[in-house]
């Protein structure tokens, strides 16, 4: 159902029943990591019409590892990460 770069790749499923016996498959919620212990790849300052996707893309190989960025700032919309001047941490590989 997901690609493995998805951030919802490695979440498992669950089963809900309604009154009618329907079993209905959904994806377990996800919650945001702990970022303090993950290690930092490099820094990014924001600059105007900066991207995380191009970040991603540049530092990462992968420009569908956006959310990636998003977890190593505890960031739950990646906009707040693009204010010009913020510090946006690239986490390292496998973390």
């Amino acid at each position: 159902m997901f690609e493995p770069a998805s951030r919802y790749y490695s979440i498992g499923n669950s089963v809900w029943t309604d009154e009618q016996g329907r079993k209905v498959v959904y994806k377990r919620r996800r919650f945001l990591p702990q970022s303090g212990s993950a290690r930092s790849l490099a820094h990014v300052t924001i600059k105007p019409k900066d991207r995380l996707d191009l970040i991603a893309a540049q530092a990462l190989g992968d420009p569908l590892l956006f959310w990636r960025l998003c977890d190593a700032n505890d960031a739950m919309n990646p906009f707040d990460l693009l204010e010009n001047g913020t510090i946006v941490r690239v986490p390292a590989p496998g973390v």
